[in-house]
């Protein structure tokens, strides 16, 4: 791709799944979005969709996108995006950023691929005081 097609790097923004207990003490995972940097950052806009296929099969699995606003992210906070089911962690589950830093577009995509989402990658992460994976 052509540098000047290549919008700016995108630096300090993070996407996790994390594992969380509900009021019935069972595990549950929501999605968040984390600003890790020392900037304000707005009108953030975030599309979710899984895709894969059926291992036994070979047909193709595709969720439904869905999409999300957030207005405002203050340096080193945290937003909560959506619950996500861990019967699509066996699904490439993708989130597109795009937002805004001192009146510049920003955009990323975030991937976990299928199977990364296990207890056995799952690490605390401090920001959020939870289990989880994290993409920076």
């Amino acid at each position: 791709m052509r540098n000047e097609l290549k919008g700016p790097e995108v630096k300090n923004i993070g996407v996790a799944v994390v594992q969380q207990l509900n009021e019935k003490s069972e595990k549950i995972y929501n999605v968040y979005l984390l600003n890790l940097g020392e900037e304000i950052i707005d009108e953030i806009l975030i599309t979710s969709r899984g895709y894969g296929e059926n291992r036994t099969t070979g047909e193709k699995i595709k969720t439904s996108t869905l999409r999300h606003k957030v207005d405002l992210l203050m340096p080193n906070e945290i937003a909560k995006i959506e619950p996500i089911m861990e019967a699509v962690f066996g699904l490439a589950n993708e989130f597109w950023v795009s937002y805004y830093c001192h009146e510049k577009m920003y955009d990323k995509k975030f991937v976990f691929l299928p199977e990364t989402l296990v207890e056995k990658n799952m690490k605390i992460i401090p920001e959020i005081g939870h289990k989880g994976v994290i993409i920076i």
